[in-house]
């Protein structure tokens, strides 16, 4: 989300440099031309009332000072003119004792040249005959008020520009970040789907997102729908085996075998090998299927009767303690942890001498669970065999030797770790490490 609220600003900041920087260039230069075309009639008017002002003297033409603007009278006023003809030249007495730069060509010029006292000159040159002579006419004026009041001007606008660009910004920013509050929204209930806490998407999403999210609660459904249904399955699957199974086992133990001992054996050993495989396949198959999150396994709420239970199972002289932080929910299947949870702990209770223990630790990125006991515990070089379905140290022991096997396949189809160790109490640790879906 971040990213595409950054992508949306870090466009939106770019479309609006560019115009922004096009169009004020462009209206500037336009402004420029505008302005200067305005100036430019104000010059050929001054240029035609110079023309009117040459009149036939004694000697030729002469100037008729009377008629010109006092403006060419005072020096560097800012209004000058030159005129030029076969026999010489006239300037205007503003000048004083500069002269006026006189362009090659007609027409107006605005490269701005220096003039009296560094002014920047907008010069306009007209050629004319007047009474049958030939002569050209150039008149200019001081362009630096008009190009520092324009300059005033780029700055104010600059200034404009920039508080709206960031105004449109701050704006922009809010409404992106309203618009994409409804995918927030979904995203936290995603968060919560993966935590348990909730089964489907609110159906109240603007009409955009209606069709993503009735397909998200379809697929839910339908995914949970599968799972209810292959899981039934799987049960009835596996009591409808029991029977036949009970059958051939005690089939193998009858007195009908008891003469044939080495065909009596390979039954059993078959018989086994089925049995194991069979109960592996089926939690495989239950585990796998899992593809919803159930509800958290609340620490407060399920721990007390699973003590309460192996308390009355292995005797109340066994101390069984626990260290769990209050009100920790730890965002497992429900069913999936007290299975874990069960059989490690009666595992422990199995093998302790006096006292059995259960730590988790909750953080924000992963949940720490021990089960540890005071009794012999394991070699370290036989820590892998132990977690084999079947394998079992102690034939003496009552059990299966199926509970660490299940623990195993609960903990890798969950994306957890399993690991044994040495305890500080003198016997087995068993470390479950579960990392917690976080959000980006």
């Amino acid at each position: 989300m971040k990213s595409i609220q950054a992508k949306l600003s870090l466009g939106l900041i770019s479309v609006l440099v560019v115009v922004g920087l096009v169009a004020a260039q462009l209206s500037l230069w336009l402004f420029e031309v505008g302005l200067q075309r305005y100036l430019e009639a104000g010059l050929r008017n001054e240029s035609e009332n110079i023309l009117v002002a040459l009149v036939r003297g004694p000697n030729g033409l002469q100037l008729d000072e009377r008629r010109l603007s006092p403006a060419y009278e005072r020096p560097f006023s800012g209004h000058y003119f030159r005129v030029d003809f076969p026999d010489g030249h006239w300037r205007s007495r503003s000048l004083w004792d500069q002269e006026l730069p006189q362009p090659t060509t007609a027409g107006l010029h605005a490269g701005l040249s220096l003039g009296p006292e560094g002014q920047l000159l907008l010069v306009l040159r007209g050629d004319y005959r007047r009474l049958g002579q030939p002569l050209s006419i150039s008149v200019a004026q001081d362009y630096t008020p008009v190009r520092e009041s324009f300059q005033r001007l780029r700055q104010i606008g600059i200034g404009i520009g920039l508080a709206a660009l960031a105004l449109i910004l701050i704006l922009q920013r809010l409404t992106v970040k309203r618009s994409l509050r409804p995918l927030e929204k979904a995203r936290e209930q995603i968060a919560q789907l993966q935590q348990g806490q909730r089964s489907q998407l609110d159906g109240d999403v603007p009409l955009e997102l209606e069709p993503l999210v009735a397909q998200i609660n379809h697929l839910l459904a339908h995914t949970e729908d599968s799972l209810a249904r292959s899981r039934n399955a799987l049960g009835n699957l596996g009591h409808a085996l029991k029977t036949p199974l009970a059958v051939l086992v005690s089939l193998a133990a009858s007195e009908r075998l008891a003469q044939q001992p080495q065909v009596r054996q390979l039954i059993e050993e078959q018989l086994a090998q089925i049995q194991q495989r069979l109960g592996r396949e089926l939690n495989r198959a239950r585990l796998a299927g899992d593809a919803l999150p159930g509800a958290q396994f609340d620490c407060d709420l399920e721990l007390p009767g699973l003590f309460a239970t192996l308390s009355m199972i292995h005797g109340s002289e066994l101390a069984m303690t626990r260290q769990v932080p209050d009100g920790l929910k730890i965002p497992w299947d429900r069913e999936d942890l007290l299975e874990v949870l069960g059989n490690l702990l009666d595992n422990a209770c199995k093998w302790a001498d006096s006292e059995v223990r259960l730590c988790i630790l909750g953080g924000e990125a992963t949940v720490q669970i021990w089960v540890e006991d005071d009794g012999p515990g394991i070699p370290q070089a036989r820590h892998a065999q132990v977690l084999d379905r079947g394998s079992r140290l102690d034939e003496q022991v009552i059990g299966h030797g199926l509970g660490l096997g299940i623990v195993r396949d609960i903990v890798e189809a969950r994306g957890a770790s399993l690991a044994l160790s040495a305890s500080p109490l003198g016997g087995l640790r068993v470390t479950i490490a579960l990392a917690l879906h976080t959000r980006n």
